[in-house]
Order: structure tokens, then sequence, then C-alpha cells
């Protein structure tokens, strides 16, 4: 994988290849979003074009090209006068994300367990063993998360769900096991549940699993940005 910062949630890519191509407007993009995603930019808060330059050793430039960017995706605005103001993420939208990503995920998980190569199999459970390892080592998971998802999802056989998943994927935090420690025990457990189902050929035991693994993550990311938005200062 040529992107170790990805994970856990945008695993569509087809082409790991695109990685290596990135321009510094798409960095640059993806580290701005996550920081909304993830409430650490509050909404009705200024991106300062100029710090931000800074910080990432660029010109303002792409710094602007990455908020237009944000500003499509409905995550900013920009305005002439007052600058680029975040517009953020709602805890209903964050649901709404992850519906769609449960949904998506659930489906991919579906066709995954009829269409499972031997190989593919393999993979998924040596990955699992990885991030039961890590887990136990108090190491990060993330990545090998977003491995794991993505094996998955490369056995449903569907290209076109999986570029599906990759869109939706963008608008959920990368740094999820970051902000929320405590999931990573129930993620191993959702896990294993999974590989058993893909095992047997359970398709619909490996959807559900699928669907009620991202249903628990999106109650907690909800809940985290409602918090914010009741902390945010008023005006």
């Amino acid at each position: 994988m040529t992107a170790p910062e990805r994970g856990p949630w945008p695993v569509g890519e087809v082409d790991d290849k695109a990685g290596g191509k990135r321009t510094e407007r798409e960095r640059l993009a993806d580290v701005l979003r996550e920081r909304i995603l993830a409430g650490e930019l509050a909404r009705d808060s200024r991106i300062d074009l100029d710090a931000t330059a800074a910080e990432f050793g660029t010109s303002r430039t792409p710094v602007r090209e990455a908020c237009l960017v944000l500003a499509q995706e409905g995550l900013v605005r920009v305005a002439q006068r007052s600058g680029i103001i975040v517009i953020g993420v709602s805890a209903e939208s964050t649901l709404e994300n992850f519906t769609l990503m449960a949904a998506l995920s659930g489906v991919a998980a579906q066709w995954a367990a009829q269409k499972i190569t031997p190989r593919q199999l393999l993979r998924v459970r040596e990955l699992h063993r990885e991030i039961r390892i890590a887990a136990q080592a108090g190491e990060d998971v993330a990545t090998l998360n977003w491995l794991f998802h993505r094996e998955i999802n490369r056995a449903c056989g569907s290209t076109r769900l999986q570029g599906m998943l990759g869109d939706a994927g963008r608008m959920v935090p990368r740094r999820f096991f970051e902000l929320f420690p405590e999931q990573v025990p129930c993620s191993v457990e959702d896990h294993e549940l999974l590989v058993s189902a893909l095992a047997k050929g359970d398709s619909v035991a490996a959807r559900t699993v699928t669907e009620e693994h991202f249903r628990a993550a999106a109650e907690l990311l909800s809940a985290r940005l409602a918090d914010t938005e009741l902390g945010a200062p008023s005006g």
C-alpha cells in the first residue's frame, strides 16, 4: 500500500498506484477534510490560508485549491470577505455517511462470502491475526484494519461497488481508532465473526456482522460530534 496513513474506512480504492500520483492540493484536502470530520476544525471557524500554507511548507495556491475541493463537498464555505469558513458535519450527517458505508460494506461482504477465493480468505485470516496481535500490544491498527476491509471488498468482485465505497469513505474520519481506542476490542471481535462467516460462505451473516460493525462506529462518532457542537461557543 502506498499510503500507510490511510484507514480505517476509505477502503474502496481499486488501484494502489494512484496513491503515488497525489497532488499537493489533494494531500492538503485530505488533511483538512480529516480535521473537519474529526471535529478538530469546529463549525464557523476560519481556515487561515497563510497559516495553513506555513504549516505545510507550501504556498497559498494549493491550500486555496484544497479548500475549493472541500467547498464542493459541502464542508466549507468560501466567502469573498470573510475567507474560508468551516461548515463542518453534524451528528446527523455523520450517521447518514456511516449508514451508507454500512449498507455498501454489507453488500460487499455478502458478495465476498459467495466469491472469495482460498487465497483471499487466507490473506483475510492473516490480517485478522495481525490486527489481534497489534491490538493486544496496544499498537496502531488503523492501517491493518484498512487492509482487512479492502481485501474483503476486493473479494466481492465488483469494481463499481469498490468505487462507491471509496467515495462514501472519504466523508468518514480515517483516525477512528485514535479517536476511540476503546472500540478496538469490539472491532477485533466483529472481525472474528466476519472471518468465520466468510469461511463458511454464509453471506447473510457476513452482511449482518459488517452492517452492525459500521453502525456501532456511527453511534460513537455522532455522539462525539454532538458533544463538540454543544460545547462550541455561540455567536
